[in-house]
């Protein structure tokens, strides 16, 4: 099983709360994030795309970078890891971006791969007068199934004649091509989300689910499972889970409790408000899932709370699960987490021994 980080692109990471450790986003600090998780022998590292935060008290997400520029700069100071940025598909032309591609892809070669991102918020649309309507909750993944297949002809063979109904390419070259096969992730949930993936992506970024419970994801694994066969192709998940670790299970879950404790209301209130605004959304939808009251904290992602043994053993029930291909971390902070990671959780890990060794 791969393991790779969910990089803080985004201030105070994935935790919208006010007595969680509190930072703002910078080069410096994901250059040490990545370059930490390649010394320990992690596979990847993706940034998310985000254009509104959610304000309240702690100014959830209100400063973020620019995922495809943090990517190329990370990408000239690491030499084995798997980069993914992401692309809010609204925003920038297919071709642009898969121009973008490549270009990073000449920075690390066959390393290189996109995340897309259809849109569920659609306030980081609206304040630059680039949201369609909100039926393009119900379009966003035909817009988006024609965008990948415009990058994917030009990847391929340099050029794109594609006439859809959102785009129109008119003999559109694209060289060089990239040195290699330029992967893409995906992270809807919903029924069509998955068959999005399961037709042109290779991996479906879902989220896992509760406290300590590290297969609560096997249910979307088999609905991609079906999605991959009737597609004919092979899929899988990248599991977001969040690791809060120490010494013991007692001071693990003393951090994740006044973590909870301090929980940023009126941020959560903005999150359910935007993610409400999708009509069309099921109950498998990712805004559907974010917003759980339960844990919502942190966005309701699959989060392992313990010592190192315990969530050692936890990571490895999660890599048991079928059709499992990675596991992506976040941490309440992410220093000293990857430490923790590479240096007491790793080791411990049957599904990592190789990687543990090796690094």
């Amino acid at each position: 099983m791969e393991i790779g980080v969910f990089i803080p692109i985004g201030n105070n990471g994935w935790l919208i709360s006010k007595t969680s450790p509190q930072y703002k986003p910078s080069f410096a600090l994901n250059r040490e994030i990545v370059q930490r998780a390649e010394r320990y022998g992690l596979d990847f590292a993706l940034s998310m795309i985000k254009l509104r935060g959610f304000g309240g008290d702690s100014e959830f997400w209100d400063y973020n970078l620019e995922s495809f520029t943090l990517m190329a700069g990370l990408a000239a100071v690491t030499r084995r890891i798997k980069l993914f940025a992401s692309v809010a598909v609204l925003t920038i032309p297919p071709a642009i971006v898969a121009r973008m591609a490549v270009t990073v892809d000449s920075i690390a070669p066959g390393r290189f791969g996109v995340n897309i991102v259809s849109g569920w918020h659609a306030a980081e649309y609206t304040q630059m007068g680039l949201w369609p309507g909100n039926g393009f909750f119900a379009e966003r993944y035909d817009y988006s199934t024609e965008y990948v297949q415009v990058m994917k002809e030009l990847w391929e063979t340099g050029r794109s004649d594609f006439k859809g109904r959102y785009f129109q390419m008119d003999d559109c070259r694209l060289l060089p091509k990239p040195a290699g096969a330029v992967e893409i992730v995906c992270a809807g949930q919903s029924d069509r989300g998955m068959q999005f993936t399961a037709d042109y992506g290779n991996y479906a970024f879902c989220m896992g689910s509760g406290l300590n419970t590290p297969t609560a994801h096997a249910p979307v694994n088999q609905r991609l499972a079906a999605a991959g066969a009737k597609a004919g192709r092979d899929v899988g998940t990248y599991v977001l889970m969040m690791v809060i670790a120490d010494e013991t299970d007692a001071a693990a879950m003393a951090k994740w409790t006044h973590y909870k404790a301090g929980m940023d209301v009126k941020a959560l209130a903005w999150m359910a408000d935007q993610a409400g605004a999708d009509a069309t959304a099921s109950e498998h939808s990712t805004a559907r899932t974010m917003t759980v009251p339960d844990s919502a904290v942190n966005f309701n992602m699959g989060t392992l709370v313990g010592s190192y043994a315990t969530v050692a053993r936890l990571l490895d029930e999660a890599a048991a699960v079928p059709g499992t291909k990675g596991v992506m971390l976040t941490f309440d902070d992410f220093l000293i987490g990857m430490d923790q990671f590479g240096q007491r959780i790793q080791p411990l890990m049957r599904s990592r021994a190789e990687v543990s060794a090796a690094a």
